[in-house]
């Protein structure tokens, strides 16, 4: 599936965040399968303890608990004699919602999330490598990094701030060993639409919003309802198959798209002007 494996090398390790289902789940495994020694963390100690039960090393890691944090990467450090050699951050979650019903401490808490405590970790992590002269550090944006799409400001917000900053990181990292890459995917089979209905309905007042018609008519029905999966839509493998280009090949590309729609987008954003693109992202 991915090319052949490689010999079993217990000494390569990789942390990975957000393990519980979905991109996480799947790339923890298929490079545990590939001879990584996994470091697979998750939220909840109880999705920790089911991971541990399929033979995973797992930890808790919370982005929005700085304590978890640093006692999770002291734990791997411990019991890797002070080496890591790749970081994938991958957990995250959306609110869906109008940017004008958008309160500020929503804002906040979504970057906390998605965005403050991935640097977080990510500084934590850069002296390992630093002194171990070599090292990846692998971020897994979205095609919502490159391209807005209506309803979703706030995951838009963090994955633009994410590939900026990222952008810049390997730029600073030139020379240090330490390769940075940007995984971009568009839809994906995961959980993420079932997990941020918690969000929403904690955050959006939407029946007293101005747009409670649109809500009601567009926004309600894709967020509750089952449907089919998304025309483009690949399952997580689609993801791990550039992860692992990311942290095994000596030349891992600064970007990795995933999906047709962050190819069409990326080109869109590239050729089109401002105008013309919102008109195309506005019939998405």
């Amino acid at each position: 599936m991915y090319g052949p494996n490689p010999p079993p090398d217990r000494t390569r390790t990789i942390l990975i965040t957000g393990c519980s289902s979905g991109i996480g789940y799947h790339a923890a495994h298929a490079l545990a399968a590939r001879g990584w020694r996994v470091f697979a963390t998750c939220r909840q100690e109880a999705d920790c303890a089911r991971l541990r039960d399929t033979g995973l090393e797992s930890l808790r890691l919370d982005y929005t608990d700085t304590t978890s944090i640093h006692a999770a990467l002291a734990e791997i450090l411990d019991r890797t004699g002070g080496r890591l050699d790749a970081l994938f951050n991958n957990g995250a979650h959306a609110i869906p919602g109008a940017t004008e019903d958008l309160p500020t401490d929503a804002l906040r808490a979504i970057f906390e999330a998605n965005f403050f405590g991935w640097h977080d970790l990510t500084r934590a992590v850069i002296p390992v490598m630093r002194a171990q002269g070599a090292g990846r550090i692998v971020q897994n944006s979205s095609v919502l990094g490159l391209a807005a799409l209506r309803w979703r400001g706030a995951y838009v917000a963090t994955k633009f701030a994410l590939e900026g900053l990222s952008d810049v990181l390997r730029l600073e990292m030139a020379g240090t060993g330490i390769q940075v890459s940007l995984i971009e995917p568009g839809p994906i089979t995961t959980r993420i639409r079932e997990n941020s209905i918690l969000h929403f309905e904690r955050w959006i007042d939407w029946r007293n919003s101005a747009r409670a018609d649109q809500y009601r008519d567009h926004l309600l029905a894709r967020l509750y309802d089952q449907r089919d999966p998304d025309f483009f839509e690949l399952p997580p493998e689609a993801v791990t198959r550039r992860l692992i280009h990311a942290v095994e090949s000596r030349w891992p590309k600064p970007r990795y798209a995933v999906t047709t729609p962050t190819y069409l987008l990326g080109m869109a954003r590239r050729i089109l002007p401002t105008r013309a693109l919102d008109w195309l992202l506005r019939k998405l």
